[in-house]
């Protein structure tokens, strides 16, 4: 059971961190720690340990944003109306009350819909058109989607509607022989920084933050005070969080800001949800919003609809907010026990068909609630380490998501098998699609046939920042790491390693008796408290299959066993009926 699917790697960037320590007051490590996260010179430094929302770059610098606030200020001047069109994940739903926000704030004709996931599925559709046209809509914004509606939106365009795209997805391409080509929608303007021709600085933006910036852009523009709209910088981190952006330069900013006023949120939708879900208000993390709160706002869009979602960040007094909130809850509650069993089923198709031989796992799971495919797919991803595709029956076919792992661009290698798609669209670690019913086996084949994937690929690779003896583990050392928050993809929680450790002694503990709590010692002889919430039975069968039953028996009994492992970890500081002491969280082990 031992886990011989890892690499693990000590990170050896080269710096002078005494320097870097000094020009900026921190320690020498807490210096080699942001080197790690491939912040280089002087500015970048500063602007990851003090940067704020006066250096984020000009929205007017994102191609199509001159055209696409032109014709806003004309449409609001005329009192034409305007409706947004949304996602209904947390990104399309935070992006969607931004423009709400912004427009209804500039006194704009302005309403919104978004996509059913079961009857519309995701982006633009002619259902949503027509509903806009028989509305007598005259412009449609996109947010978060729209990049490749080429067709639809080419249909909005033949029944006389003006359209705006806002996205921040990969732009649709062909290969022909050695150029690529581009297929941007025949939208009036298309706001999106991965555009080719683009010159925005950064372009790892999430929807939200592209609909924020062409709000503030809109409100320089009529002369009002861009100042007004700050208050949707929460609604923008929270999304940049949920849609599992890199936490680099602007994204870095937005998120802290964002953490920064949930503390004193003046939302009462997010003040209820914070509440419903225990989250502690005066302490929030990335953490919270990427595992707590972003859940709840999505399960609206996959068992209900999205608008619950919406309307709970809406809500304008205490009363409304945690009802909404108490629904999302309820509804995110129902989300997991479907994502469990959908979960044991994919594992069992996996390991019975003999599909663990494949280098892309295609899992078909007729009767899975489409909406969870996706958190399906990344829960057999963690636990096989390939990239992994769950596929579901739709009303129309057959509908899936994706999830990758680093070596393998999903977007890229769904373009080689677009011809057995009716629709897809994605990222590097992420995608969906649709397909006719009858071409899963075929999509499984062709995906294995084009997959370039080594063995050395198929081998997750656990990045070790560095070796940590327990002795250099303080207070205050625990309070540096902080300046390295907030964490997440991009800016990842450092990880701290310790060789040949002795265990003195384990505890199986948790209500589902699955953690362990230790008693480990290095060889600087200082003894530390552990906790490990993966497998404990799996953490344990290592050890048997290691040391033998007798050894392992003793560990539990808090006996000499002679027991070493390495591990990696995290340290942190326990607070306990007003006692304070600090321990480490394990996370990895060999």
């Amino acid at each position: 059971m031992e886990n011989i699917m890892e690499r693990w790697v000590l990170l050896r960037k080269g710096a002078d961190y005494q320097a870097i320590g000094k020009k900026f007051h921190i320690a020498p490590r807490i210096a080699c720690l942001i080197r790690n996260r491939e912040v280089i010179g002087d500015e970048a430094i500063d602007q990851y340990l003090n940067g704020t929302i006066a250096d984020l770059h000009d929205g007017m610098l994102m191609k199509g944003m001159d055209q696409a606030v032109d014709i806003l200020m004309e449409k609001i001047r005329e009192g034409a109306r305007i409706r947004v069109i949304g996602d209904y994940d947390i990104d399309g739903v935070n992006a969607t009350y931004i423009l709400l926000e912004a427009l209804e704030g500039l006194r704009g004709e302005v309403d919104m819909d978004i996509p059913d996931r079961i009857t519309d599925g995701y982006g633009l559709n002619r259902n949503l058109i027509d509903r806009a046209f028989d509305d007598g809509i005259d412009t449609i914004i996109t947010c978060d989607n729209g990049i490749a509606a080429e067709s639809e939106i080419a249909y909005a365009k033949e029944m006389g509607m003006t359209v705006i795209v806002t996205d921040h997805h990969e732009v649709p391409y062909t290969d022909e022989g050695e150029e690529r080509i581009y297929h941007l929608p025949p939208a009036d303007a298309v706001v999106d920084p991965k555009q080719p021709g683009c010159e925005y600085p950064f372009k790892g933006l999430c929807g939200a933050a592209v609909a924020y910036k062409c709000m503030e852009c809109l409100y320089e523009a009529m002369g009002e005070d861009s100042t007004d709209l700050d208050y949707l910088l929460e609604p923008v981190g929270i999304a940049t969080i949920g849609d599992v952006m890199d936490l680099t330069d602007e994204n870095r900013i937005f998120v802290k800001q964002a953490l920064e006023m949930m503390g004193h949120s003046s939302n009462p939708g997010l003040r209820a949800l914070m509440q419903c879900t225990g989250v502690p208000i005066d302490q929030v993390r990335a953490y919270h919003v990427g595992f707590v709160l972003g859940p709840c706002i999505n399960a609206g869009g996959r068992l209900d609809t999205a608008k619950r979602a919406l309307a709970l960040l809406r809500a304008k007094n205490e009363r409304d907010a945690m009802v909404l909130a108490g629904d999302l809850k309820a509804l995110n509650d129902s989300r997991k026990e479907l994502t469990e069993w959908a979960v044991e089923e994919a594992v069992h198709i996996v390991e019975e068909k003999g599909y663990l031989d494949n280098r892309v796992l295609v899992i078909y799971l007729p009767d899975c609630h489409e909406s969870i495919a996706g958190i399906v797919a990344g829960r057999i991803r963690e636990r096989y380490y390939r990239p992994v595709y769950v596929l579901t029956d739709s009303e129309d076919g057959v509908k899936g998501s994706g999830r990758s792992i680093e070596a393998y661009h999903m977007f890229e290698e769904l373009i080689k098998c677009s011809d057995l798609l009716t629709k897809f669209g994605g990222h590097r670690q992420a995608a969906g699609l649709s397909m006719e019913s009858g071409k899963v086996d075929a999509f499984r084949r062709r995906l294995n046939e084009n997959c370039t994937l080594t063995e050395k690929d198929l081998q997750e690779k656990v990045s070790i920042d560095m070796e940590l003896p327990f002795s250099n583990i303080t207070e205050q050392f625990i309070e540096e790491l902080e300046l390295l928050e907030p964490f997440g993809k991009g800016n990842t929680k450092p990880v701290f390693a310790v060789r040949n450790a002795e265990l003195l002694s384990a505890r199986i503990i948790g209500k589902e008796r699955n953690m362990l709590k230790f008693q480990i010692r290095d060889d600087s002889r200082v003894t530390m408290e552990a906790l490990y919430f993966g497998d404990a039975s799996v953490f344990m069968e290592t050890v048997t299959a290691r040391y033998g039953r007798d050894c392992a028996e003793r560990l539990l009994a808090g006996k000499s066993s002679g027991i070493r492992m390495s591990f990696t970890f995290y340290p942190g500081i326990n607070e306990y009926m007003g006692n304070r002491s600090m321990q480490i969280i394990l996370t990895h082990y060999m």
